[in-house]
């Protein structure tokens, strides 16, 4: 086979249908190659991505996995024949390298592996665990993707909130109510493995080449379903609505662990298990297990993390913004934007989690706190879009020798934001204009706020530190320049976003992935301070499960 990039096809071929790209997109490989339609066997999209730079003529530009009905000889000749036209620029022998994880595995003890956590990290890590035959048992505090589903929606309807079972616990984690975005920053071979898991289980097969993947709140929640089922049906366990309350650590090494479960009457009980294999996967809200570690003994340090706001536009205003003329064009959809304003002050704003076409949800996981996060379906059809705005905390900005610091200054800025909003989950809001000018908002403009508990016009600066506050200000008119239309005046900025990541990270040793302090612990994922995002997430969720596999 082979792979040809660089394939540019022009907007206005196509119509943003499936079957109009798949015929424009052979007829320019045909065309590209030097081919007749019987020479073409298959060909499969490998990456497509938007190039939006010239307004007036914006493309798609592919590469492309070529077989043709001759085989290997007859891919042979062909590059011959394009080396000495030489036009063989951009077409190679497709890379045969892939993934690959044990089929199965001795295990090196008799004690059945523990994940703590089914977010992204620990599905996949249990995952390879259960099909290399270690029958791990996968650990979660929150409920199944049904009932947390169900436990949201009340959540949103009626300000009831589960602190075991919302937008930040239960199956598939954070990222489940998060729009599912794929995109990383990283490279791996495990990343078309974790693509090509997600479809198995029902994501689209276009997440497979688009540059920017995306699945869907709406859709996720069956996904991790299906690779749940997958577990299970390889010979793990998984148990919703368990806690880990409990470590048993003696001369280094974890020896057990204590497990708390509630039943539908709110009766707890609790079970000690014998464990020398534990994988902490908790997520970067699991703030008891934090200082369960801490008081453990466990190594633990401070980390940099963000906190800030969620800023809402008109999707067509981003539309317009990044595509001009062409905006609303059936085969664009709605635009995703991707910002950052360096300061000489030497902090940094970005943009972070944004949502096309999407909504602000209630991400609350304790009493009395107002969290705010974004989340898209699979259409990207909502009339807003939304995104994180953060500014950097810097382990120096916090107080004290507490290692837990920062959790205490992310809890304090939702509870502000929760007595700001007047009770009941809602969340202090602002336009943009009254931010920049250090005014109090009175009421909304063009841009409807979508966050679900309702909002309060008020001022953010009551509810972040100074230092985040001055950098968003500073920051959004340089976003405007890359942006047009970034600081539209009644632009929504909703309080507080405190969870985009893990304040603290539970240290670990590089070579081995395991505790520095704590033989037999496997920090994993984002909670534990080494991924963000679902694809980061996922990958060390597998180098763990291969790292415990040689153990």
């Amino acid at each position: 086979m082979l792979d040809v990039s660089n394939i540019h096809i022009p907007l206005n071929r196509l119509d943003g249908s499936i079957q109009s790209e798949e015929r424009v997109l052979r007829k320019a490989i045909l065309r590209r190659l030097h081919l007749t339609p019987d020479d073409l066997a298959s060909l499969e999209p490998r990456k497509r991505s938007i190039d939006a730079r010239k307004k007036s003529d914006i493309r798609f530009t592919y590469t492309v996995r070529v077989q043709l009905r001759g085989g290997s000889n007859a891919e042979r000749a062909l590059l011959q024949r394009l080396a000495k036209r030489h036009d063989d620029r951009g077409v190679r022998v497709s890379s045969d390298k892939r993934f690959e994880l044990p089929a199965e595995v001795k295990g090196t003890s008799s004690q059945r592996p523990i994940v703590i956590g089914a977010g992204c990290a620990g599905l996949f890590c249990a995952l390879a665990l259960a099909e290399a035959g270690l029958e791990p048992i996968l650990v979660e505090r929150g409920q199944d993707a049904s009932r947390r589903t169900a436990d949201i929606q009340r959540f949103n309807q009626t300000g009831q909130l589960d602190p075991e079972s919302n937008i930040q616990f239960g199956l598939g984690g954070a990222g489940t109510f998060s729009d599912g975005k794929l995109g990383t920053g990283t490279k791996s071979l495990a990343h078309r493995y974790i693509l090509e898991t997600f479809v198995e289980a029902g994501a689209q097969r276009e997440i497979l080449w688009d540059a920017k993947p995306h699945v869907g709140s709406d859709v996720l929640p069956q996904v991790v379903t299906n690779i749940c089922k997958r577990i299970t049906d390889a010979g793990g366990e998984v148990r919703f609505g368990t806690r880990l309350c409990g470590m048993g650590i003696s001369d280094g090494h974890v020896r057990s662990v204590t497990l708390s479960q509630t039943d539908d009457l709110g009766i707890s009980r609790e079970e000690t298990l014998p464990c020398d294999q534990l994988v902490l996967a908790c997520g970067h809200s699991a703030r008891d297990v934090f200082e369960l570690l801490r008081d453990s003994g466990v190594t633990l340090e401070r980390k940099t993390f963000a906190m800030g706001v969620r800023i809402e536009h008109l999707q067509a205003t981003i539309d317009r913004a990044q595509y001009g003329p062409a905006a609303g064009h059936p085969a664009l959809g709605a635009s995703p934007y991707k910002l950052v304003a360096h300061l000489d002050s030497g902090r940094t704003a970005y943009s972070f989690c944004m949502c096309p076409g999407g909504y602000v949800v209630a991400a609350a996981s304790e009493p009395d706190g107002v969290v705010t996060n974004g989340m898209s379906l699979s259409d990207r059809a909502g009339t807003n879009a939304n995104s994180g705005l953060l500014a950097n905390v810097f382990p120096e900005d916090l107080p004290g020798e507490d290692v837990l610091a920062g959790v205490a200054l992310q809890r304090s800025c939702e509870r502000r934001a929760f007595e700001l909003g007047g009770g009941g989950y809602v969340a202090p809001a602002q336009l943009v204009e009254d931010f920049l000018e250090g005014r109090a908002s009175t009421g909304a403009g063009q841009v409807q706020p979508t966050y679900p508990r309702g909002v309060a016009w008020s001022s953010i600066d009551e509810c972040l530190p100074s230092y985040i506050t001055d950098t968003l200000r500073r920051a959004i008119p340089l976003m405007d320049r890359k942006l047009h239309g970034f600081n539209t005046a009644d632009a929504v900025l909703t309080g507080v976003e405190t969870r985009s990541s893990s304040p603290v990270r539970v240290t670990r040793d590089e070579e081995t992935l395991q505790s520095v302090s704590t033989a037999g612990l496997w920090p994993c994922g984002e909670g534990a301070g080494y991924a963000g995002g679902i694809m980061s997430a996922a990958t060390d969720g597998l180098r763990v499960a291969l790292s415990l596999m040689s153990h």
